[in-house]
């Protein structure tokens, strides 16, 4: 029988007894109130805060994963520097979109859950395990998603074992896919996807790769309303984040800025953005 130790400062038996190496598993032994696909369903529609365009592409030795920084509620610009990329753990991170505020609850949860399986098991996840894991807690997340509060996100890392960058893609019922070269998700997804299908060759630098995603996440601010592209008037650029071998790194500002203003300098010649080969 587990004691009550309400006001006695001990952590309860669950906290002490070996169990899952799944944080969300424990949770939901402990806790299950806590879990999201455990919470009660709003009626109707609500509006809330979205995310919008996340863009990742692979090079040889890593992985880039970029987010533009605006957040529309319908017809509106809810934020303007949203955080949408944050690393799940040292060679992996995660790009939102969708209702903001349960994504960044399902990130949280996410690096909670791959702490939790290093901290019992001594080792860390798969790649393929890690995605794994996130695309269980999409799928918790179904009920949401069916009232209009959906959570798709994009998940790329450095794979130790292949020794390469690796994407993978997700719809709301968890279901989840690699994808090869590049990828995107997000309201302007298609403009973005479009954009990178011309320019993305599988033996760009990293420096190349960064600029590539930055022109992606132009070309869908161009043509999508809810996507937001540099403002250099307020100095919000998009995150740029990159995972090699060494691990996760965020570009400083200076590099964002630096970045995102020669894709802008060079616009000004040629508006719709790099011209790619006929053949």
């Amino acid at each position: 029988m587990e004691a009550n130790n309400r006001g006695t400062g001990r952590l309860p038996a669950a906290f002490l007894t070996p169990g899952s190496s799944s944080f969300m598993d424990f949770l939901g032994a402990h806790s299950p109130e806590m879990l999201p696909g455990n919470r009660k369903l709003p009626e109707g529609v609500v509006e809330a805060p979205h995310g919008t365009t996340i863009v990742a592409a692979t090079f040889p030795g890593g992985v880039v994963l970029a987010g533009d920084r605006r957040a529309t509620m319908g017809n509106m610009i809810a934020q303007r520097d949203i955080e949408k990329v944050f690393p799940a753990d040292e060679y992996s991170a995660v790009g939102i979109a969708g209702t903001a505020g349960l994504a960044v609850e399902m990130v949280k949860l996410f690096q909670l859950e791959l702490e939790h399986f290093e901290k019992v098991e001594g080792a860390t996840l798969s790649l393929e395990g890690k995605a794994n894991r996130l695309s269980t807690m999409i799928r918790s997340n179904l009920g949401m998603a069916m009232q209009g509060l959906a959570v798709v996100p994009l998940f790329a890392g450095y794979d130790e074992a292949k020794e390469k960058g690796r994407i993978f893609s997700y719809d709301v019922t968890g279901g989840r896919s690699e994808e090869h070269g590049y990828a995107a998700t997000g309201s302007g997804s298609i403009f973005a996807r479009g954009s990178m299908k011309k320019l993305y060759r599988p033996d760009l630098t990293e420096e190349q790769a960064t600029t590539l995603v930055v022109q992606a996440l132009y070309d869908a601010a161009d043509d999508d309303s809810a996507t937001g592209g540099p403002d250099l008037y307020r100095h919000i650029y998009p995150i740029v984040t990159v995972i090699t071998d060494e691990g996760f790194r965020r570009l400083t500002e200076d590099e964002s800025q630096a970045l995102a203003r020669s894709v802008t300098d060079r616009r000004l010649e040629q508006p719709d953005g790099p011209r790619a080969a006929l053949l």
